[in-house]
């Protein structure tokens, strides 16, 4: 039992999974599913509480129990006891100036990646404000490679997301090349399919690679398909870069995406075996969202913010070379509007870049959400000043086949002049002797004919 005197009244929590959920910052999902608190008052009331609670009670009073969910086995099991005694006497208010101390800097906090469970990121990010989160994020420098190097200080880098609602090749190719013009693609030039079967999925596999070696672009690639479609592809000798998967934070979340830990491990196995890394061999791409939890009735009463930081547990095992929060992409039923996106985009990277993950964001939106182009420009803005290591480039912020609202190529390029960030290093040096963006940050005319001598394509539909 956990309590708390405000003003006049008294509040109990039965339980810490009660308390956690009570001190959540609003959002619409916690109340879909009844655990939010009932008002302003027991929500700060909550967070007053939370603040006294020690660091080592979440290893003690585990929210799921450790037989009943491998997730929760993951966590206790990986969890670095040695690393923690440095902060076991904190409690979560003091693990909160703790971060924001002048003399926590990145190293420190690299120390105490393992010894940070997901529950104490959640917990501590809940009684912070939104500066503390960016504050805290901007710390953390966590690097990345696989064909360039993602994360270093002062880079920015994209997804450059060419999704075609027919999968058509020329398309693709279009939107490929538009986005390269801009200076996007450096995190990876990666594909949502429409068809998602797995001849579909051979041949833009090949259509992506073949491009990407014509031109000598330092970047990978990733078919956003089922992990086992990636599995059957490697086995049957196609060029797969990246192994793309959807995870969630209880075993019941990941079961309804069609995996557990073992298949992701046969899979990032596999993936690390070709070799085709060349600076590097983070091969895994995960995405998460908060509210998967609670859509799959997977949530086990935990409120969905800290759902989803028990997903980058899973991602944290496999050492990925980028981890995306699609922060809006669910709906209204799990974020409302603006504020509640702008909030939850800032509490996944800060959680995500504390337990050690290279963390990027798809800002973006529903078209029926409570929420427009300028909440995204701001959470645009205090990402890259939190140190987010890449968002999504799409031709007019408009993903024509997903059918929602995200970020554009010029949005990566505001950022990048209006903060001095510059992109990875060795896409920047392509870049730059290609003649489309100098390495003084200046975007040049379009060279006429530049990629159109290109054939690429499989069975010729391409040329």
């Amino acid at each position: 039992m956990y309590r708390t005197i405000l003003g006049h009244t008294s509040y109990q929590f039965s339980d810490l999974k009660t308390l956690m959920a009570k001190a959540s910052p609003e959002r619409s999902g916690d109340q879909l599913a009844g655990i939010a608190a009932d008002s302003s008052e027991e929500r700060v009331a909550a967070q007053i509480a939370l603040s006294d609670v020690y660091l080592k009670d979440f290893t003690e009073n585990l929210l799921i129990d450790y037989d009943a969910d491998e997730v929760t086995r993951l966590i206790l099991d990986s969890w670095d006891r040695e690393a923690f005694r440095e902060i076991s006497h904190l409690t979560v208010g003091g693990f909160r100036d703790f971060l924001l101390s002048y003399d926590t800097d990145s190293e420190t906090i690299r120390r105490l990646h393992m010894a940070i469970t997901p529950e104490m990121a959640s917990a501590v990010s809940k009684i912070m404000r939104n500066q503390d989160l960016i504050l805290v994020a901007s710390k953390i420098e966590v690097v990345t490679r696989f064909r360039n190097t993602i994360g270093l200080k002062g880079r920015f880098s994209t997804r450059l997301q060419p999704n075609h609602p027919t999968d058509d090749l020329k398309g693709i190719l279009a939107s490929t090349i538009d986005g390269l013009y801009y200076g996007s693609g450096d995190a990876v030039i990666g594909i949502n399919p429409a068809t998602d079967n797995l001849a579909n999925v051979r041949e833009l596999l090949k259509l992506l690679d073949d491009f990407r070696n014509e031109y000598a672009i330092p970047t990978q690639t990733c078919i956003l398909t089922h992990v086992t479609n990636t599995l059957e592809a490697i086995r049957l000798g196609d060029p797969v870069d990246l192994v793309f998967q959807s995870i969630g934070g209880t075993e019941k979340t990941n079961q309804s995406f069609g995996i557990n830990l073992n298949l992701l491990r046969e899979a990032h196995d596999a993936a690390v075996s070709l070799k085709r890394g060349s600076i590097g061999q983070n091969v895994m791409y995960f995405e998460t969202g908060q509210g998967s939890s609670l859509s799959a009735n997977a949530h086990h009463g935990i409120d969905q913010q800290t759902c989803e930081v028990r997903a980058y547990a899973v991602a944290r095992e496999f050492s990925p070379l980028l981890v995306n929060t699609v922060v809006g992409f669910i709906g209204p039923e799990y974020l409302y509007n603006g504020k509640q996106i702008i909030r939850a985009g800032l509490e996944d990277h800060f959680c995500g870049k504390l337990l050690g993950l290279p963390m990027g964001c798809d800002v973006c939106y529903t078209n029926h959400a409570d929420a427009d182009q300028d909440d995204m420009d701001n959470l645009l803005t205090l990402l890259g000043a939190a140190g987010c290591n890449f968002i999504m480039g799409i031709p007019g912020a408009d993903d024509i086949m997903l059918n929602y609202q995200s970020t554009s190529f010029h949005d990566a390029l505001y950022l990048r002049k209006v903060l001095n960030r510059r992109p990875a290093p060795e896409f920047e040096e392509w870049l730059d002797t290609m003649g489309i963006y100098t390495k003084d940050q200046v975007l040049l005319p379009p060279k006429k004919g530049l990629f159109l001598a290109s054939s690429t394509g499989a069975n010729g539909r391409t040329k």
